[in-house]
């Protein structure tokens, strides 16, 4: 039995649905809209924590921490809301030119899994986010408290840099220091 073709739309008429405006919690993922239920408690307060870590560092040295649901678009069919983002100051043009939302990868990105979200994030994002220079992606699992850090190598594809648990620490390249993974799951 043959499935039905999907219709895909671009960013242009994604921006025009009337869902666009009625949901905070809506994205156009390979030219297909997706709209997620709102977060558990837990995933915010993962995201809080590592969005503190985000912001003290743009704070100390320049840039740019945000959280969902600021908007990124990666290209026509790609308009995603990552959980956490950061922007290197040398980076910042991609918020300078649209108000609305980011125009372009962010250095860093991460995404905290959900059930409804877990596929996507490691899926068509992880590979639209290799795809368009985002240079360092955290996946963060807080069912097993593990946080899997991808960075973009010099060929512009994601390395495996680890899985990091406990009182582990990783060095991050886009941060350029170490980031210590048992702070983003204290409660």
């Amino acid at each position: 039995m043959s499935q039905p073709a999907r219709t895909r739309i671009t960013a242009s008429e994604y921006f025009q649905l009337p869902e666009y405006a009625q949901h905070d919690l809506i994205q156009l993922i390979d030219g297909e809209v997706v709209i997620s239920m709102p977060p558990v408690l837990r995933h915010q307060m993962i995201v809080g924590k590592i969005l503190f870590l985000l912001m003290k560092l743009a704070e100390d040295k320049g840039g740019l921490a945000l959280t969902a649901p600021t908007e990124v678009q990666l290209d026509a069919s790609n308009v995603y809301e990552p959980d956490v983002l950061y922007i290197r100051p040398e980076n910042l043009s991609i918020a300078e030119q649209d108000e609305k939302r980011l125009i372009g990868a962010p250095d860093l990105v991460v995404e905290v899994l959900s059930p409804g979200t877990a596929k996507i994030d490691r899926q068509e994002k992880y590979q639209a986010y290799e795809a368009h220079g985002v240079g360092e992606y955290w996946i963060v699992d807080p069912a097993y408290e593990v946080v899997e850090v991808w960075t973009l190598d010099a060929e512009r594809r994601f390395r495996r840099l680890g899985a990091f648990a406990g009182d582990d620490a990783f060095d991050s390249v886009v941060l350029g220091e170490p980031v210590t993974v048992k702070t983003f799951f204290i409660t």
